[in-house]
């Protein structure tokens, strides 16, 4: 069991790795089009997951103990997430992915708080692979060793985007590709780690699975709100990224009711 865990959780970081990888094999930095295409893509796919894996068996799990008010839990936890992001975002010194400074002010360089807000962003997407993971281990009507795999894959899909928008800004400042290769791939450290820990506190506090699984998708909506959607549709009108957007979103539906 613990072997596919292990498994489950190192994926979204592969995700981040590949994301990375781009400054060996791409321009030193990456196109407005193509920025607000991964961006929309990335921000598809978590909505999809955080609707389709998450939100969907936290009302599951509700219902038998709170019938017609299981949006009650699922709602509060839906909160506290997004209020859980909000705190890290207004303490945490990051720009955001469009290079607008956000947070308190610091002498970091610019690269280094857009390192530290990718690593922010990847930190509810990590408690998203454990809580659910979690929910498997301990055997949750609602939650399949396949649902909890396609999720962790459906995170790497939208990690690679982040990788690269680590990696090739600091690559356009001259730093050299191997260097900004790693940072990239550190940024994602932080998943597996945050999976992991989230995996053992779940198993802590199963009774309240259903406002886990919905706090993690409250911490995901923030991301794509505040980072993604910004991104991909601000400054000059390009419709790229919200065809991938729909690309992403019907792309991780399919694999959870397919595989879950």
């Amino acid at each position: 069991m613990w072997l596919k865990v292990a498994i489950g959780l190192m994926i979204p970081l592969l995700g981040t790795t590949l994301g990375a990888s781009c400054v060996f094999f791409m321009k030193n930095d990456l196109s407005d089009r193509l920025s607000r295409s991964l961006s929309g893509f990335a921000g598809g796919i978590m909505v999809s997951a955080s609707f389709f894996s998450l939100i969907l068996p936290a009302l599951e799990q509700s219902t038998g103990e709170y019938g017609k008010l299981a949006f009650i839990p699922v709602g509060l936890g839906f909160l506290a997430g997004m209020l859980f992001l909000l705190i890290l975002d207004l303490l945490i010194p990051h720009v955001h992915l469009d290079r607008s400074e956000e947070g308190p002010k610091t002498g970091l360089k610019k690269t280094t708080k857009l390192f530290l807000a990718v690593t922010l962003h990847n930190l509810p997407e990590g408690m998203v692979v454990g809580i659910v993971f979690a929910g498997w281990m301990h055997d949750s009507e609602s939650i399949t060793l396949a649902s909890a795999l396609v999720l962790s894959i459906g995170i790497a899909l939208q990690n690679f985007p982040e990788g690269a928008v680590v990696s090739m800004p600091m690559r356009a400042e001259g730093m050299p590709k191997g260097k900004t290769f790693v940072y990239g791939m550190l940024s994602g450290v932080i998943e597996p780690i945050g999976a992991l820990m989230t995996a053992f506190a779940a198993s802590l506090f199963l009774p309240i699975m259903p406002y886990l699984l919905a706090f993690a998708a409250g911490a995901m909506f923030y991301v794509v709100v505040e980072e993604l959607v910004p991104e991909m549709s601000g400054g000059k009108h390009y419709n790229s990224g919200t065809i991938c957007f729909a690309l992403g979103f019907v792309l991780m539906m399919a694999l959870d009711i397919a595989f879950g």
